[in-house]
């Protein structure tokens, strides 16, 4: 499966137009071990060439780093690139093991401005509350968000990891694009509730690590196999048994990916795109990648749709997934729904 011509969808209901599938820049800069900058910038141009024109980073993906790494990418593109970001999490760089969530009107005013200088930009066109904190009222939140509309800093506002109440409460407040939660084969919480009720609303859903951090990819089978700096290092689905027992679990996808002529990403990548089709809603997945290779063959999922048989197969796998997402779900959905 090699195609690499993508789509548009629309991020709800007036959303910008992207791509069928996004590009998670996050690893660029940090979690997941020492980056080929050179390969990681022609990756961004191969996603741009490949139809993909979401580019999702964070203020806390490398302390600001991968926002001022992406910065002239975005502007030398910037009538095609549709650019998101994200606040909330505040990291100390002095101070590794430091993280808060904050939702405060003055935090996001700072936050933003910030993220624009870092980005040399003038808009975002996507912004996103990265993690909630629900001791700060969501009026307050999102009404300091709307601000950022109405003062033409950001075009589009975003939400992840929030509950089906907390996506109704902000959408009422002001129209949310997107809501951004984990969503694969082997994660699959977020459609007891977040799903519908983004469906319900018109909002688009944009799956994070719909690859499972790459673990259904097959290129790690456990926490030990990847560098000391590697974050996966501490997701309780990648150590000790619960590694084994997952593992396992990617046989179906094996079964399918080589009976189809594709690769366990593709497959994997499929899945969550039929999503939009089983939920009614649309669905763009954002897989993280600093190579070329790895980008094209993502891209290519598009073609591909997998048959009621095969969607049959991969439906028992998350029920039989051990370990949660995060030995901490308290800042999901999960722990709020």
């Amino acid at each position: 499966m090699s195609d690499t011509t993508l789509p548009t969808v629309q991020l709800g209901t007036n959303g910008p137009l992207v791509g069928a599938q996004g590009l998670g820049c996050m690893g660029m800069s940090e979690f997941y071990g020492p980056t080929d900058t050179d390969e990681a910038l022609a990756t961004m141009g191969a996603a741009l060439e490949a139809g993909v024109t979401l580019f999702d980073t964070a203020d806390m993906y490398g302390y600001g780093r991968n926002e001022e790494f992406i910065g002239p990418f975005v502007r030398a593109h910037r009538d095609q690139v549709v650019l998101a970001t994200k606040f909330a999490i505040e990291r100390r760089e002095d101070d590794p093991t430091f993280r808060a969530v904050r939702n405060d009107a003055p935090y996001i005013r700072s936050a933003v401005d910030a993220s624009l200088r870092r980005l040399g930009v003038d808009h975002i066109d996507l912004y996103y509350m990265h993690r909630r904190d629900p001791g700060v009222p969501l009026a307050e939140s999102i009404g300091a968000m709307a601000e950022l509309v109405q003062a033409g800093k950001v075009r589009h506002l975003g939400l992840s990891e929030v509950s089906a109440g907390e996506l109704r409460e902000a959408h009422a407040i002001h129209p949310i694009a997107a809501v951004q939660t984990e969503w694969s084969v082997f994660s699959r919480d977020a459609e007891a509730k977040v799903v519908p009720a983004a469906a319900e609303l018109g909002v688009a859903f944009v799956p994070y690590s719909p690859l499972g951090r790459g673990f259904l990819t097959g290129s790690f089978q456990a926490a030990e196999q990847l560098g000391a700096d590697d974050f996966r290092r501490s997701q309780p689905r990648f150590t000790g048994d619960s590694a084994a027992v997952n593992g396992e679990l990617l046989a179906p996808l094996r079964e399918v990916a080589e009976a189809r002529g594709a690769t366990l990403a593709q497959v994997a990548l499929a899945w969550v795109q039929q999503r939009a089709e089983v939920h009614g809603l649309t669905v763009v997945p954002i897989p993280g990648t600093r190579k070329r290779t790895r980008l094209l063959e993502n891209a290519g999922a598009v073609a591909l749709e997998l048959t009621a048989e095969e969607l049959a197969l991969l439906e028992p796998i998350a029920g039989k997934v051990d370990g949660d997402r995060y030995w901490d779900m308290q800042f999901t959905h999960v722990g709020r729904d």
